[in-house]
């Protein structure tokens, strides 16, 4: 099974996109910050980090370098209600992708199902 570890300051946000994620058939692991996420990121193994960018303490950004520190292999995708930090974030993590807010729960079941695709059909 797919492992997400989810990080959003928004209550209601953090909530819904758990749900919708666990309802699509992942396990997700849910945080208010990025400094509560580097723990789990240290003791345990994601398949994909999905990161609100604005956050208290530590932004998405942050969160991401580390991660990319800790476990190199954990895909990461940013999910942002700020257009230019969007465009921001493209243009500095290329392979990261950015899901701009507001969205549809069904859009970001399918982009997280996009960020898994090749590694499901390898799977098949």
């Amino acid at each position: 099974m797919i492992r997400i570890l989810l990080a959003e300051d928004d209550d209601a946000m953090r909530s819904y996109l758990a749900q919708a994620l666990e309802n699509a058939g992942y396990e997700v692991i849910a945080v208010d910050r990025g400094t509560h996420a580097v723990p789990y990121l240290e003791s345990m193994t994601f398949d994909l980090l999905l990161s609100d960018i604005v956050m208290p303490e530590m932004d998405g950004i942050e969160l991401a370098q580390r991660c990319a520190e800790i476990a190199p292999r954990t895909k990461v995708m940013f999910i942002t209600g700020f257009a230019a930090v969007a465009m921001q974030t493209s243009r500095d993590f290329p392979q990261s992708r950015v899901l701009s807010k507001p969205f549809h729960l069904r859009d970001l079941v399918l982009e997280v199902e996009r960020v898994f695709a090749p590694q499901m059909s390898i799977q098949v």
